[in-house]
C-alpha cells in the first residue's frame, strides 16, 4: 500500500480535492447531485403515500 504525503497547506488540499472531483467525474461522470435530498428540504405538494394507493393492486383489497 502507498503512503500518500502528508499536506501542509490548504491551497495543496483544495488542489487535490479538485483532482479528485474531476477524477470521479471522468469515471462516474456526473450523476451524483451536491446536495442531498435532506439538505434541499422536501419537495413542494403532496401525499408520500398516493401513488401507492393509486396503484394498488385490486387483491390487495382497499
Amino acid at each position: 500500500m502507498a503512503e500518500q504525503e502528508p499536506q501542509t497547506a490548504d491551497g495543496d488540499d483544495d488542489a487535490e480535492k479538485r483532482r479528485r472531483r474531476r477524477r470521479l467525474a471522468e469515471v462516474f461522470g456526473d450523476v451524483l447531485p451536491e446536495t442531498t435530498s435532506d439538505e434541499r428540504g422536501g419537495e413542494a405538494g403532496g401525499d408520500r403515500e398516493a401513488w401507492y394507493r393509486e396503484n394498488r393492486p385490486p387483491h390487495h383489497g382497499g
